[in-house]
């Protein structure tokens, strides 16, 4: 049987692709298409203990069966269009375009709304004293529409919040231009932080969006936050992310 394969972030920059197709024989698992690849591309290995799975824009692990025709894709530590077939509600979007929070924030509000909390995170002119030119975005979008739309109805039913907006950009930043938003409405004030709060962190960790920094001498994956605890990885071993720690000159 054959299957898709996806490379995201510094696990494409060495695999030196950003999809391939294998063949594989009946009753295969992930594992397989693991080794498959670790043995072609031994540079990978240093990857996978910081590397999680996904199986048709959802998370796996190694023992997960695979089918014919099905995408298996390669996650590195996450830093933050639809999918065909399917109507995803419009309060999670991924966009190319500069993000319009003011329209965005004045579509959500309601009389009822005692507060909106808006957290906006912004690109820097530096990081770890480096000065940064730009940010390059990217994203395994299906999956990650989906995963924005989990967590936004986890939100809602985790706090007492009456709408939540997320949005989240793609291809070159400049400096000071928004990357992502996160809109919170709701009665009282507490809930609205505490939402947003969730809702940022949360979606550093879990939604599949990678950036590269771009500096004066190179350019660099920022390091992404471990995955949490029940997502699987390749492999067991130390975390860390060994394609975010050395530039590309």
């Amino acid at each position: 049987m054959r299957v898709r394969v996806l490379f995201f972030g510094s696990l494409r920059d060495a695999a030196g692709k950003s999809s391939d197709a294998i063949d594989l024989p009946s009753g295969a698992r992930v594992r397989d298409v693991i080794s498959h690849y670790e043995a072609r591309i031994p540079q990978l290995k240093a990857f996978l203990p910081s590397t999680a799975l996904a199986v048709n824009q959802q998370y796996a692990n190694p023992e997960s069966p695979l089918n014919e025709g099905d995408e298996v894709a390669f996650l590195p530590p996450v830093s933050g269009g639809s999918a065909a077939g399917e109507k995803l509600p419009a309060r999670c979007s991924i966009v190319r375009e500069p993000i319009a929070t003011q329209s965005i924030l004045s579509r959500l509000k309601r009389p009822e709304d005692g507060a909106a909390a808006v957290f906006e995170g912004v690109v820097r002119n530096q990081t770890r004293g480096r000065k940064t030119l730009y940010l390059d975005y990217e994203a395994y979008e299906t999956m990650a529409l989906r995963e924005m739309e989990t967590l936004a109805a986890q939100a809602l039913d985790k706090f007492q919040i009456r709408d939540v907006a997320l949005v989240h950009r793609l291809g070159r930043l400049q400096i000071g231009e928004t990357s992502v938003l996160i809109v919170v409405a709701s009665a009282h004030r507490a809930a609205a932080f505490d939402a947003c709060r969730w809702l940022i962190d949360t979606l550093k960790r879990t939604v599949p969006i990678w950036k590269k920094e771009y500096f004066e001498d190179g350019a660099v994956w920022a390091d992404g936050e471990p995955f949490p605890d029940e997502i699987p990885r390749a492999n067991p071993g130390p975390q860390g992310s060994p394609g975010s720690e050395s530039a590309s000159k």
